[in-house]
């Protein structure tokens, strides 16, 4: 898979979606990690990414997310920059992550399944995920989520007046920015 990398200010940020693996328990691990910011399962995760911070390409931090649900890829909507953090998709779960240090300042389930696509409104998120449309909080609170009949597969955009959604039986759905659904 494709390394992502890109700068946030003086820094450069790079994620990988398929890291070496890695196992808490041994000492022959490929890579060392400043964190582990996994949610909590007796499972594999089958999202994981390695996150890692460079000043000048020198790394200053590599740290792991993991979280349950469908597996997710890193794509220009799944995470967002912003002037001190990442905000970022990862299967079920938002990661939201202090930059450069990568320390963790929240993370919430966004979605019962699987986060697509994430987008900056106001101060706020709004997350397109499979079962439902969310809106979190600068915070990580879920302010409301709304799903549907189906799960949103289909199309999904984000208008100056409303969130538009289709679902996998063509259903279309539109909600307000206070998560009413107004069609």
């Amino acid at each position: 898979m494709k390394i992502h990398r890109f700068d946030i200010g003086t820094y450069s940020v790079e994620i990988d979606c398929a890291p070496p693996p890695y196992n808490p328990k041994s000492t022959g691990n490929a890579n060392v990690y400043n964190a582990l910011y996994f949610v909590e399962s007796e499972y594999r995760h089958p999202s994981v990414y390695q996150i890692s911070t460079f000043l000048s390409d020198n790394l200053l931090k590599r740290i792991l997310i993991g979280a349950m649900g469908g597996a997710t890829t890193v794509h220009e909507n799944s995470f967002i920059t912003e002037k001190d953090r990442l905000v970022i998709c990862c299967s079920d779960t938002i990661f939201c992550l202090q930059t450069p240090d990568l320390s963790l300042l929240w993370k919430t389930k966004a979605d019962d399944v699987t986060c697509f696509q994430i987008f900056k409104y106001q101060s706020d998120y709004i997350i397109h995920g499979e079962v439902e449309i969310s809106r979190l909080s600068h915070n990580g609170d879920i302010l409301w989520h709304q799903g549907g009949a189906d799960i949103f597969t289909e199309e999904f955009k984000i208008t100056d007046n409303y969130i538009y959604a289709t679902d996998f039986g063509y259903r279309k759905y539109m909600f307000d920015f206070d998560g009413n659904n107004i069609s």
